[in-house]
């Protein structure tokens, strides 16, 4: 935290046990860490300029934790790390803490003074540009884009958002209508144009015919068959880290056969308006339907 209000690397003090070079012994000695370096103290806890031995510049070199000091270096503990001057193992310049906390302190305090100025500016570049740029950024080709209303003989460009919206449900819905008339049409005569739209829904890519539902536990969301109940559909849904499954009930209605989530309340002629609709709105949900499962062929 001091590093990134004022970008100064903290000075870090304490207790370490370093080995010395061509020996096996360690002993425990006072280390400070500045931006010039670490040093060692010959008289106590003196942090005064004469007391202070140079040990090491971490410029050209990085840090290690080391894994199994104690039983590999002889180390009085097993939290253990290093900075390796060159290849050879007999100039490792070897450090030791009492604890896990304390190590960890001297690891990041080396890489923070080796590659703090780098990190403190990654920190600052997300908030200038914040301050600089409204909260809001749409590309130059979103921004060429706008909502038009074919359906007279002139068209025209729609500025309110909730009709641009109710248009384009529209045009979902009358699509959806042609599609299912072209799929009768070319069907046996004695087929009808609803139980041509009662089967949409098998192309779809969020809807898995015979899954069970020990099975849709591991989906985000999908509509399946009811497993109990052959004539009505389930939707799973994921939230929160838990999945939970809504009946899909068909509803009769003057002769009409429509789908409902809500016991009849809200009433779709298919599934595939039923799932358009609840991408848009979150009703009954706990949330709108986001992320589909697509079918993977096994």
């Amino acid at each position: 935290q001091t590093f990134l209000k004022s970008s100064s690397c903290p000075e870090v003090h304490g207790f370490l046990y370093a080995k010395e070079q061509g020996k096996k012994s360690w002993k425990k000695l006072y280390f400070v860490l500045r931006r010039s370096g670490l040093y060692c103290s010959n008289k106590g806890t003196s942090k005064e300029p004469r007391h202070l031995h140079f040990v090491a510049d971490f410029s050209d070199s990085d840090v290690y934790g080391a894994l199994s000091a104690k039983k590999l270096h002889g180390a009085p503990s097993d939290y253990g790390f290093c900075s390796p001057k060159c290849s050879s193992a007999r100039d490792l310049k070897l450090f030791c803490a009492d604890d896990e906390p304390t190590r960890t302190c001297w690891l990041t305090a080396v890489r923070l003074l080796k590659y703090g100025m780098q990190l403190y500016q990654n920190f600052l570049q997300p908030h200038q540009k914040q301050k600089s740029s409204p909260m809001f950024q749409r590309s130059i080709s979103e921004n060429s884009l706008v909502a038009m209303d074919f359906s007279g003989q002139k068209s025209r460009v729609i500025e309110n958002p909730s009709e641009a919206l109710s248009v384009a449900v529209e045009e979902g819905l009358s699509w959806r209508r042609k599609s299912c008339h072209r799929l009768s049409s070319h069907g046996s005569p004695s087929s009808s144009l609803s139980s041509v739209c009662s089967i949409l829904h098998l192309a779809q890519p969020w809807f898995h015919s015979k899954l069970s539902r020990d099975e849709a536990q591991r989906v985000v969301f999908l509509l399946r068959d009811s497993q109990s109940n052959p004539k009505t559909f389930v939707l799973s849904l994921c939230y929160s880290q838990r999945v939970k499954h809504f009946q899909i009930v068909p509803v009769e209605d003057e002769g009409e056969l429509f789908y409902s989530l809500d016991d009849g309340h809200t009433q779709f002629t298919d599934l595939i308006q039923l799932v358009d609709f609840y991408q848009l709105n979150r009703g009954v949900l706990p949330c709108r339907l986001k992320h589909h499962c697509a079918k993977v062929a096994l």
